[in-house]
């Protein structure tokens, strides 16, 4: 039988809890920036006093998870935060099992391949191989992608068993990025079947003006999604000829993936 919890100690853990979402959510802040925020920045982004965000950011800086720069009083990334971000990076059974497949992607297609993962309510890239052609693509590991207007992130949805997806599809805001960006439940739910019945998403501007993606799942050894990949283009590249063997490779590669994960479980 468990052990009763001490008096008052639900009331401890959700205190912590709370603070420990404020200091997530500068940290997260800082790292979604384009430019280092300062802390009117920060303050306005998160919605806390500056009181409040001058103690977090002063605790981030002791850690060494933010560093400030002195001359501008401004906040970037600080070194034990990278170097954390990388061991979990080069450790990761995904991008281990991913490795071949992603190069072979890239070489096959000659365009600019990520690897994302689910986060919260979005998906991050946790690998890219950039294409070898003058025109690419302006991401980076560790971008944040949304769930409904990226390919990735649509591919996710459709992987997803219905009563789950449609659990996140209620939580989702669905902000506009471009004048194609779907942005009415209904709709994304026709887009995300479409998806799920062709086996493949498409990112047509909804994400990027001029920016064309098709994306695809990774599923674990219970049939879940636990990643998802994507061919990245400019518009103007994009042509039919293509389209089929660029969909093929794709599916293939996260078939490879799958079973690479399959075998290393």
């Amino acid at each position: 039988m468990p052990t009763p919890s001490p008096a008052g100690s639900d009331q401890k853990v959700v205190a912590g809890t709370a603070a420990f979402s404020k200091f997530m959510s500068v940290l997260q802040l800082v790292a979604d920036a384009d430019a280092s925020p300062n802390v009117a920045a920060l303050s306005a982004g998160t919605g806390f006093p500056r009181s409040t965000v001058y103690r977090i950011v002063a605790a981030l800086v002791a850690e060494g998870l933010i560093s400030e720069n002195p001359d501008e009083a401004t906040f970037s990334l600080g070194p034990r935060l990278i170097n954390l971000a990388s061991r979990s990076w080069e450790r990761s059974s995904l991008r281990v099992a991913s490795v071949d497949a992603l190069r072979e992607l890239r070489d096959l297609t000659r365009e600019t391949v990520h690897l994302a993962v689910p986060s919260l309510q979005g998906m991050v890239y946790i690998d890219k191989l950039e294409s070898p052609q003058t025109v690419r693509m302006a991401s980076r590991v560790g971008t944040r992608v949304t769930l409904y207007s990226s390919s990735v992130g649509k591919a996710y949805l459709a992987a997803l068993a219905p009563a789950a997806r449609d659990r996140l599809i209620e939580q989702l805001e669905l902000a506009r990025f471009t004048e194609h960006t779907i942005t009415s439940r209904a709709k994304l739910r026709k887009e995300i079947e479409a998806t799920a019945e062709r086996g493949y998403a498409i990112d047509n501007e909804e994400n990027e003006m001029q920016i064309f993606c098709y994306g695809a799942a990774i599923l674990g050894a219970d049939a879940t999604p636990v990643g998802c990949v994507s061919i990245s283009m400019p518009l103007f590249r994009r042509n039919d000829a293509a389209t089929e063997a660029n969909i093929r490779h794709l599916l293939n590669a996260c078939n490879a993936i799958s079973a690479r994960l399959g075998k290393s479980g």
